[in-house]
């Protein structure tokens, strides 16, 4: 059997974003206004500062502007529920984005569900996790989001297939578990009480592998002509002591049998931010009561 197609999704977000800037200006030009992204960093953990300068990167290139808001680490809960009611009410903030983990004596949900539906751009308020799960229009989180659009570009016409979601964590197996029913796959989610997990994966038209785990999925787990979406960031070692990044599957192998595959790095990663963008200007478009041609972005 030939080697799987590569899901290129660093391609497709390139492209994605090229598209984000051409409706930013698009928006402008119908007389709304800039789209703009508030991030929220508390504390000085080195892998959130890495990701804010990311996206405040993202956002200049994409035409969006970008409010940066620093807190120290033992700031507290209330002074962070006043600064994203500030942002709440902050006309030129189209997006708030509270940048997880937050410190340990701040509870994320009390932060997340501060934020206002209509400007949650991770898609993590339980307003708009209820309209995910229930059809109703609203912001959905990135990582999922992404997914689904690189599964669609493999295959516009997701309905019918069987879907395997493995893993069942709050920010990705379970919406990209409702963004599959929505698109009439038949969705099962495997999850660390399942009973034989590689049985019910080769069943699969579709694997979407989001656990955590180096290389847990072998090709052994894969049904030949699959597509393989591997949404798993492990840091591990290289046998010569570099460090270096796998994800949930192992790619060497289960390219050997799937159809379609993500690597990693390279697949779902890049998506994240992309999708991001694309919601700031979703929101953007709706707070400004514009219509919006979603097929444009």
């Amino acid at each position: 059997m030939a080697e799987a197609k590569l899901i290129d999704g660093k391609a497709y977000a390139a492209g994605l974003r090229k598209r984000i800037a051409a409706g930013v200006e698009a928006l402008i030009a119908e007389g709304g206004p800039r789209p703009g992204l508030a991030t929220v960093l508390i504390g000085e953990d080195p892998a959130s500062q890495v990701y804010v300068r990311g996206k405040a990167r993202a956002c200049e290139t994409a035409g969006i502007t970008s409010f940066e808001h620093r807190l120290p680490a033992g700031c507290g809960t209330a002074e962070v529920l006043d600064l994203v009611a500030a942002l709440n009410a902050d006309d030129r903030v189209d997006g708030i984005l509270v940048q997880l983990p937050l410190p340990s004596d701040i509870d994320p949900r009390r932060i997340i569900g501060a934020v206002d539906p209509a400007k949650d751009v991770d898609g993590f308020h339980p307003v708009n996790v209820g309209r995910l799960w229930t059809g109703e229009t609203g912001l959905v989180p990135c990582t999922p989001q992404g997914v689904l659009l690189l599964l669609r570009d493999v295959s516009n016409d997701l309905s019918g297939k069987k879907a395997v979601v493995l893993g069942r964590s709050s920010i990705v197996g379970r919406p990209v578990t409702a963004l599959l029913l929505a698109a009439d796959c038949t969705v099962t989610v495997v999850h660390s009480k399942t009973r034989d997990p590689a049985a019910i994966c080769r069943g699969a038209d579709i694997l979407v592998a989001a656990v955590g785990r180096p290389a847990v999925v072998g090709a052994d787990w894969v049904k030949p002509g699959a597509t393989v979406i591997d949404v798993g960031i492990n840091r591990t070692a290289a046998p010569d002591g570099a460090p270096r990044l796998v994800g949930d599957v192992d790619f060497t192998a289960a390219r050997e049998v799937a159809g379609a595959i993500t690597p990693v790095p390279g697949g779902v990663g890049p998506m994240t931010i992309a999708v991001l963008l694309r919601n700031t200007i979703v929101a953007a478009h709706r707070n400004a009561r514009i219509a919006l041609d979603k097929s444009a972005i």
